[in-house]
C-alpha cells in the first residue's frame, strides 16, 4: 500500500501546538513507511478566512524545515489542494447522495432553527439538534419552496435506528448508537460550498489518502463520516485519533496556559529542532528513556505502535530546557547567527556591527551559550557590554553583610587590583581578589557582588572575569567611579 496522509489545516488563525503536532506525525509517519505527505487547506469557511492565517502556514513549516509531497504551492495530480476551488466537485457528490436519497434539500429558515434551539433548552431536551422536519417532504412540497425562492442546504441522511461502527489504530473498536449521532448534519450550505463533513470525506477519498491522523476532538464526526462512506460505497481511510494535549491543570491546553501558536514560540527564541523535538514527545515515545532526537531519526523511527493513549501534558519549562541544550549544540558562528537578529531589534548593537561590537561577540558568545534557555535572554545578558546601563538602585551595591561605608571600601579596594588585571591570568587575578577580601575582612562573594553590580546593573551575569576583560579596565574603572559617586550620594 501506498501510504498518503494528509495535514489539512483550515486559514482561519495562526497556526498552534495541537495542529503542528498533528502535521508532524503525519509527515514523520509518511517518511516512515515511504508514503506521501500532503497539504490540504481547508478553506470553505470564506467569512472566516484570513490571508495572514494561510501565510503563516507556509512561514510555520519553512521555519521547522518540513515539507509535503503535495500542496496548494507544489502541485500534485490531485489537486486543487484549497478546497474553495473544488467546489464543483463536491456539488457532484451531493447530487449522488440525494439521488441515492442518502440526503435531502433542508428549506429551513435560521429563524426556525433559532426557534428550535430555543424551545429544546426550554423543555431541557436530552436530545437536540436539528428535528428532521424537511427530511421526508414531497417532490411536490419540494417544488413550492423552490418556486418562492426560499434558501436551501442539503443534509445527510442518519439512520434513525442501529449503531455504526469504525476501527481506530490507537483506541480500538468504537460504536455509536446512530440516535446519538447528531441528526441530519448540513454538508451542501446555501451558498454552495461544503461544510467540513463533506468536504473531508470526498476529498479524502479522491486523493487517496489512506490514514488519518488527528486530534481526538474529531472522533464524534466519525460516524457521520462512515454514515457517508457507506453512502457513497466507499471503503474508509484507516482512523487514529491523537491523544490529547494537556496543561498541567489537566484542561486541554489553550491560551490561558501561555502562548500555543507557533509565531510566538520563534519570536520568543525557541530553536525549530528544539520545538520538534519536544512536540513530537507529546503522545509518542521511543522508549522510557531516550528524549533527543533529530528530524531524520523521526522519519526513520516514527511509529503508530508508539502513540500513547493517555494525553500528554504540555510543559512550558521541560520545552525551555530542551531549547536551551539545542542551543549548547549550536557552534559559535552558528549562535552568533541566531543572537544578533534580537541584539539588533534590542537596540544593544547596530546593524552592522562595529570592530569592536564583532570582538566583543566573538568573545562573549562561549561565556554565555550555557546560560542561555532562549534566544530572548541574551539581550538582557549581555547588554552591559555594549552600553552603560547604570545601575537602578544604589541599595543594590550593599551586600546584606555589608553597610554602606564598609561598601564604599570595597569599592574603592578595586581600583589597586584592577589596575594589573588585564595583564594577569585568572587565576592571578582571582588571588588578589581574595587576599584584598581577607584584607578588608570580607567574605569573597560579598567582595565581588558591588563589582559585579557597578558593571552590569544587575546581580546576574556571564563569568566576572571575563566580562570585565570584554569591557575594559577602562570602561571597568569608570563604571566602578561612578558606583562610588551613586552611593556616596545615598
Amino acid at each position: 500500500m501506498n501510504i498518503r496522509v494528509r495535514y489539512a489545516p483550515s486559514p482561519t488563525g495562526k497556526q498552534h501546538i495541537g495542529g503542528v503536532r498533528t502535521a508532524l506525525f503525519n509527515y514523520f509517519f509518511a517518511r516512515a513507511q515511504q508514503g506521501t505527505f500532503i497539504l490540504r487547506i481547508e478553506d470553505t469557511d470564506q467569512e472566516r478566512f484570513q490571508e495572514d492565517a494561510l501565510q503563516d502556514i507556509y512561514d510555520t513549516f519553512s521555519w521547522l524545515g518540513i515539507s509535503w509531497d503535495e500542496g496548494p504551492d507544489k502541485g500534485g495530480s490531485f489537486g486543487p489542494y484549497f478546497q474553495s476551488q473544488r467546489k464543483e466537485l463536491y456539488q457532484k457528490y451531493v447530487m449522488e447522495l440525494i439521488e441515492k436519497e442518502a440526503a435531502y434539500y433542508c428549506y429551513c429558515t435560521q429563524e426556525r432553527l433559532e426557534d428550535l434551539r430555543a424551545e429544546q433548552q426550554k423543555a431541557k431536551k436530552s436530545a437536540t439538534g436539528y428535528d428532521r422536519h424537511c427530511r421526508d417532504l414531497t417532490e411536490a412540497q419540494r417544488q413550492e419552496y423552490d418556486e418562492k425562492g426560499i434558501s436551501k442546504v442539503v443534509r445527510l441522511k442518519i439512520p434513525l435506528d442501529g449503531e455504526t461502527h469504525f476501527y481506530d489504530e490507537l483506541l480500538g473498536d468504537i460504536t455509536r448508537k446512530n440516535i446519538d449521532i447528531n441528526p441530519d448534519p448540513v454538508i451542501l450550505k446555501s451558498d454552495g460550498f461544503p461544510t467540513y463533513h463533506l468536504a473531508n470525506v470526498v476529498d479524502d477519498h479522491c486523493m487517496e489518502i489512506t490514514h488519518i491522523l488527528r486530534a481526538q476532538e474529531w472522533i464524534p464526526s466519525v460516524p457521520l463520516h462512515v454514515i457517508m462512506y457507506k453512502a457513497f460505497g466507499w471503503t474508509p481511510p484507516k482512523f487514529c485519533h491523537l491523544p490529547m494535549v494537556m496543561g498541567n491543570d489537566g484542561h486541554k491546553l489553550s491560551k490561558r496556559h501561555g502562548s500555543t501558536s507557533l509565531v510566538d514560540f520563534r519570536k520568543n527564541g525557541y530553536l525549530p529542532g528544539a520545538l520538534i523535538n519536544y512536540i513530537s514527545l507529546l503522545g509518542w515515545s521511543y522508549d522510557d528513556t531516550r528524549e533527543f532526537f533529530s528530524v531524520d531519526e523521526f522519519e526513520k523511527l516514527f511509529t503508530l505502535k508508539k502513540l500513547n493513549k493517555a494525553p500528554a501534558v504540555f510543559d512550558y519549562k521541560k520545552l525551555e530546557w530542551f531549547n536551551g541544550q539545542y542551543i549548547r549544540k549550536k557552534t559559535p558562528e552558528e549562535l552568533t547567527s541566531l543572537i544578533l537578529p534580537y541584539l539588533i531589534k534590542d537596540n544593544v548593537i547596530h546593524d552592522p556591527q562595529t570592530d569592536k561590537e564583532k570582538e566583543i561577540l566573538k568573545g562573549i558568545i562561549p561565556l554565555i551559550q550555557e546560560r542561555l534557555r532562549l534566544l530572548t535572554d541574551v539581550s538582557d545578558l549581555v547588554r552591559f557590554l555594549f552600553i552603560d546601563v547604570g545601575i537602578p538602585d544604589s541599595r543594590m551595591l550593599i551586600p546584606k553583610r555589608l553597610d554602606k561605608e564598609k561598601t564604599l571600601i570595597v569599592l574603592q579596594s578595586y581600583k589597586e587590583v584592577l589596575s594589573t588585571f588585564i595583564a594577569s591570568t585568572d587565576e592571578e587575578n582571582e588571588t588578589k581578589f581574595r587576599e584584598k577580601a581577607l584584607e578588608l575582612d570580607v567574605k569573597l562573594g560579598d567582595f565581588l557582588a558591588p563589582l559585579r553590580i557597578a558593571l552590569t546593573g544587575t546581580n546576574v551575569s556571564p563569568p566576572l572575569f571575563e566580562s570585565i576583560r570584554l569591557l575594559g579596565v577602562e570602561s571597568t574603572l569608570r563604571r566602578v567611579d561612578q558606583a562610588i559617586s551613586l552611593l556616596e550620594k545615598e
